[in-house]
């Protein structure tokens, strides 16, 4: 029963994180457009990145880790194409998150479309 509490615990504090990050963002950069929307190739390309910068942390196929949560849920795929660049851009070093700023803007875009595709795959 312990260790049942203790999943769900973590369960839950791993989406309150995700939550409030995706919650954070300012509203004029989350209304910011995706221009490889709907680009396969841009997708293919930011599957590549996710393994090589996200991977480590996110878990392979974005199943999450103890280090950083799961990238496969509603609240990820939902959440506008801003949003997520944001998040790449400025990270968040109270959740764990660093920046991303190193990789170019159609990099960080890249990923943005694999991420919103994750969501299509299940």
């Amino acid at each position: 029963m312990k260790l049942l509490s203790l999943s769900v615990a973590f369960v839950m504090a791993a989406w309150c994180q995700n939550w409030n990050l995706l919650h954070q963002v300012p509203p004029k950069a989350a209304a910011k457009s995706n221009p490889m929307e709907g680009d396969a190739r841009a997708c293919r390309a930011g599957a590549k990145l996710f393994a090589r910068e996200c991977s480590a942390c996110h878990g392979r196929n974005a199943e999450g880790s103890e280090k950083a949560p799961a990238l496969r849920n509603a609240d990820v795929h939902q959440a506008s194409a801003g949003t997520l660049f944001w998040i790449l851009k400025n990270g968040s070093l109270r959740h764990g998150m660093p920046s991303f700023a190193h990789l170019p803007e159609p990099q960080r875009w890249e990923i943005v479309t694999f991420l919103h595709s994750l969501g299509q795959k299940e």
